[in-house]
């Protein structure tokens, strides 16, 4: 009898150890998914990668494009930072803003504009990966396409690009030309909503003759938007020859727009008998997918949102990095 008693005992004591076992191993498979969800939220709440574009230039303006991460530093409010994150951007998805003067500025250099903005769309946008919007501005701002990756509406757009009627200007209050108001709307209503590489495009003369906003008020809102702005500087002679139509307005527009795009990390150009906007914007194209982005987390945590500055480097001589100067610590 004790045998058979033993056997019962034994038999209870293997089940009562099997349902453990069970019970241990539920338990362990319900808790590495709660722990991993854990770590994802604390890692996506807690952890801020601050992300820079740069492009390299050696002293003929030749575009760099063999770096490697080690060939590159980064300093925030002067100190040091481990960068994390390296890549060479030629592939990555791309938001475009083109803003088109339309002032009477420039009524003789628009169709030129135009035609070389419809060649540009056509080559730098990948209707699967890249949006664009456009915009143009004079004594009103107007939205003409919103962000699309359609050549034929963004086409359809431009043709409607164009300098205000006679009418329009027989009812005209206030300035003329409303330039940092235009990229201001561009970096707020557009720009700041969107992630990634982000740039404006900007076809004017450089003169502000209109804006309630100041032109450091226009840095600021690329800055806060993550956007870099290119300046293309395309302007009449003939109309800025004249003394009581601009006068010489457009000398000035030059420092404008270099400000604009040196402080937000982008390019200025200058259309010129030597330098078309045709060869501008191919330019504009190879600059556009030979970037380099870097990555890091600030080794100072962030308690109140606040500008910071920033410096991007690279050890090698004769070369120069393009790259915007400070960034928008958001806590």
């Amino acid at each position: 009898m004790r045998d058979q008693f033993g056997k019962q005992n034994d038999y209870a004591g293997a089940r009562c150890s099997r349902r453990r076992v069970l019970l241990l191993a539920a338990s362990i498979f319900w808790a590495r998914p709660l722990a991993r969800a854990q770590e994802e939220v604390t890692f996506s709440t807690d952890v801020k990668v601050v992300n820079v574009l740069a492009t390299v230039r050696d002293k003929q303006g030749k575009i760099i494009r063999d770096l490697v991460q080690a060939d590159f530093s980064v300093l925030e409010n002067g100190r040091q930072q481990t960068i994390r994150y390296f890549s060479r951007e030629s592939d990555l998805p791309l938001t475009l803003g083109l803003l088109v003067d339309t002032s009477m500025s420039q009524q003789r250099v628009l169709d030129a504009e135009r035609g070389a903005s419809f060649r540009f769309l056509d080559q730098v946008l990948r209707e699967t990966k890249d949006h664009v919007f456009l915009l143009q501005f004079d004594m009103a701002i107007m939205m003409r396409q919103q962000l699309t990756s359609s050549h034929k509406d963004l086409n359809a757009a431009l043709a409607l690009v164009d300098t205000p009627a006679r009418q329009d200007l027989q009812h005209q209050y206030g300035g003329g030309t409303l330039l940092y108001d235009a990229i201001i709307k561009a970096s707020k209503d557009v720009m700041k909503a969107q992630s990634g590489r982000k740039a404006l495009i900007v076809l004017t003369d450089g003169v502000d003759t209109g804006s309630e906003a100041t032109l450091a008020d226009a840095v600021e809102a690329s800055q806060l938007a993550d956007t870099l702005v290119y300046s293309i500087l395309f302007s009449d002679a003939t109309y800025y020859s004249v003394p009581f139509l601009g006068g010489m307005g457009g000398a000035n527009g030059r420092a404008v727009l270099q400000r604009l795009s040196r402080e937000t990390g982008g390019g200025f150009f200058e259309v010129s008998k030597k330098r078309t906007i045709e060869q501008i914007f191919a330019e504009l194209e190879e600059e556009l997918r030979t970037q380099y982005s870097l990555g890091y987390v600030s080794d100072v945590p962030v308690r109140i949102s606040e500008f910071r500055k920033l410096q991007v480097a690279v050890d090698k001589k004769g070369l120069g990095v393009q790259a915007r100067t400070k960034y928008w610590a958001r806590r």
